[in-house]
C-alpha cells in the first residue's frame, strides 16, 4: 500500500512539473524552456565522475568556509572560463562591486546543480548572478536542447532561492577557429534557445562571445590560444563587454 501511494505521489509530482531534486521554480520562470520528464542528465544534479572536478569542488568548499564576503553583490557561476579570470583583471573590471567567483574547471551544467545542492550556493542573495556554463557539455556530445534546459534549471535554482536576484545568462563562447567548425553551430543552437529565457525583469541574456571573433567569425590565437579559453586579451574584451551589463543590472551609474 505504501509503495503504491509513493508511486502515485511521484507520478503526480511529475505531471505537475514539481522537481524532486530542487526547490520549485517561480511561476513562469524561463517558460521558453519548460521542464520535461524524465529530466535529461544535463538538467539533473550529478556528482561528476572526475577526480579533478571533485578536487576543485573540495578546494572551493574550503575557500567558501573561510570566506568573509557573505553578501556579494555579484556572483559568477561557471566552468574553467569563469574560474580562470585573473584576479587582478577581475578586480579591474568589477572591483567596484562585491564579487564572488564560483567557477569550477571541468564543470558541467549537472555539476553546477550538484554543487549548489550540496552547499556552494548556500544562502547567497546576490543582486546579480552571471551564468556561463555548457561548453563542456557540448564537448562531450550533449544535445543542444538538453544543455539549454540545464542552463534553465540553474536559473530556476537561483531564482527559487533568491527571487530578487537578476540572473544574467551568457551565451556560450565561440569554440574553434572559424564558423566552419561544427562546434560553432552547436553553440549557436544553445544560445538561440537559452536567449528566450530572458524576460528582462529577473532573467537576462547577453552574448559577449561575438566580441571575441572578427566580422567573418574568425577567432585568433591572440584571443584564445587553445580556441576555447580566453587569453588576457580575450578576458579584457570580455570584461569590457560584461561590465556595462552588470552595472546596468545593479542599477549603478
Amino acid at each position: 500500500m505504501l509503495r503504491s501511494m509513493f508511486r502515485a505521489a511521484l507520478l503526480l509530482a511529475m505531471l505537475q512539473g514539481v522537481s524532486i531534486a530542487h526547490a520549485a521554480p517561480l511561476a513562469g520562470d524561463c517558460p521558453a524552456l519548460p521542464r520535461r520528464f524524465p529530466l535529461p542528465r544535463e538538467a539533473s544534479a550529478e556528482n561528476l565522475n572526475s577526480d579533478d572536478w571533485r578536487a576543485r569542488v573540495d578546494a572551493l568548499d574550503k575557500r567558501l568556509a573561510t570566506n568573509t564576503n557573505q553578501s556579494p553583490e555579484v556572483v559568477f557561476v561557471g566552468d574553467s572560463i569563469t574560474e580562470y579570470w585573473d584576479p587582478g583583471m577581475l578586480h579591474h573590471f568589477f572591483g567596484r562591486y562585491s564579487v564572488l567567483n564560483l567557477g569550477i574547471s571541468s564543470d558541467f551544467t549537472q555539476g553546477a546543480l550538484w554543487r549548489f545542492d550540496h552547499g556552494q550556493w548556500g544562502n547567497l542573495k546576490p543582486k546579480v548572478a552571471v551564468l556561463l556554463e555548457g561548453t563542456n557539455n557540448l564537448a562531450y556530445a550533449s544535445r543542444p536542447e538538453d544543455v539549454a534546459l540545464g542552463l534553465a534549471e540553474i536559473t530556476r535554482y537561483i531564482h527559487a532561492r533568491s527571487p530578487t536576484t537578476k540572473v544574467l545568462i551568457l551565451g556560450i563562447l565561440p569554440r574553434a577557429a572559424t564558423n566552419a567548425d561544427p562546434m560553432r553551430a552547436l553553440v549557436a543552437q544553445v544560445n538561440g534557445m537559452v536567449r528566450n529565457c530572458a524576460d528582462n525583469q529577473t532573467t537576462f541574456f547577453a552574448d559577449p562571445g561575438r566580441f571575441l571573433v572578427d566580422a567573418d567569425g574568425v577567432m585568433t590565437s591572440e584571443i584564445s590560444q587553445d580556441l576555447l579559453h580566453p587569453t588576457p586579451v580575450g578576458y579584457a574584451i570580455l570584461g569590457m563587454a560584461l561590465e556595462p551589463e552588470v552595472r546596468r543590472l545593479l542599477g549603478k551609474k
